[in-house]
C-alpha cells in the first residue's frame, strides 16, 4: 500500500488532485495487488506544491520534482521498480504539460521496515499487512458469491 509524495513548485500542475489520483492508481496497477478496498483506500498521492525560491539544485535552478515512494518491503522488484520510475516520471512530465521536466524528476523509492508500516492506528509487520489483505480477499469472494 504505497504512499506516494510528490514536491513541485506551486503551479507547475494545472491539477494536482487528478495528479494525485493517477500515480496511485500508477502504483498500485505496477504493484499488481488485488484491487480490494484496502489496497484502493490505502495507496495515496500526495502534491506538495513549495514556495517559490523553496526548491533548489547547486546552480540555483528550481524547476524540478521530487517523487518518493515509499512500499513495504519487498513490493517492488527490480523490473517493478524500473517500471514505477518511468511511468511517474512521464506522469509528472505530462501533467504538466512540460516534456522536458523527464530530465528533471528526480523519484526516490523507500521500503518500510518490518513493524514500521503504520495502518488503521498500527504499526503492522509485512506478514501482518499480508494476512489482512488474504482475509479482505476472502471475505469479498464470499460476498460476491453470496450475491450471486
Amino acid at each position: 500500500m504505497p504512499m506516494i509524495d510528490i514536491y513541485a513548485t506551486a503551479g507547475t500542475f494545472s491539477d494536482p488532485h487528478a495528479l494525485a489520483t493517477e500515480a496511485a492508481a500508477t502504483v498500485k496497477a505496477i504493484e499488481q495487488v488485488p484491487d480490494i478496498p484496502m489496497f484502493r483506500k490505502n495507496t495515496a498521492a500526495f502534491v506538495h506544491e513549495l514556495k517559490r525560491g523553496a526548491l533548489s539544485n547547486v546552480d540555483g535552478d528550481s524547476n524540478y520534482v521530487r517523487v518518493q515512494v515509499l512500499t513495504n518491503a519487498g513490493a517492488l522488484d527490480r523490473p517493478k521498480q524500473i517500471a514505477v520510475v518511468r511511468q511517474l516520471t512521464d506522469l509528472i512530465a505530462k501533467a504538466a504539460g512540460d516534456d522536458s521536466l523527464k530530465d528533471r524528476t528526480w523519484v526516490l523509492l523507500t521500503e518500510a521496515v518490518q513493524g514500521g508500516w503504520g495502518l488503521w492506528g498500527h504499526a503492522h509487520t509485512n506478514d501482518e499487512i499480508v494476512t489482512a489483505a488474504r482475509n479482505e480477499i476472502a471475505k469479498h469472494t464470499r460476498d460476491r458469491q453470496g450475491s450471486s
